[in-house]
């Protein structure tokens, strides 16, 4: 296992991990398995999508924020329970597959680390098992 630190300069960001995940699985040297994304944070999630058109990155952060806005008059005292909800609905980890020694992912896809409570330094949890 491996771990990736991100540090987040927006209170809301998504930030493409991509290339450090993809790193990790080169030098794991698994050719088949699975690749797991682990964000141990309830203010913060991984997502699959577009990375080649940053609009759409830019797109998911405002409906998102349309949706669970940030004064949505919550119950949790800290101020943060939209990023906890934003969170809840994305996740906090992925399964990749591994292929030829490589993530499977789509010609457009990409891996982003959401962060919905920053600016923050974060960590993610990286494993690759062989099968």
């Amino acid at each position: 296992m491996e771990q990736i630190n991100v540090l987040s300069k927006k209170r809301v960001e998504l930030i493409d991990i991509t290339s450090q995940v993809r790193n990790i699985v080169k030098r794991s040297g698994i050719k088949e398995g699975v690749c797991y994304v682990y964000a141990p944070h309830t203010t913060a999630a991984v997502t699959i999508n577009e990375n080649a058109d940053p609009n759409v990155i830019i797109d998911i952060q405002n409906h998102l924020s349309k949706l669970v806005p940030f004064d949505g008059h919550y119950s949790h005292a800290e101020g943060n329970s939209d990023a906890h909800i934003k969170t809840s609905f994305l996740g906090c980890s992925k399964n990749i597959l591994v292929t030829n020694g490589d993530l499977l992912l789509g010609t457009w896809q990409g891996i982003f680390f959401c962060e919905f409570d920053g600016p923050r330094n974060r960590k993610l949890h990286i494993k690759v098992i062989a099968g």
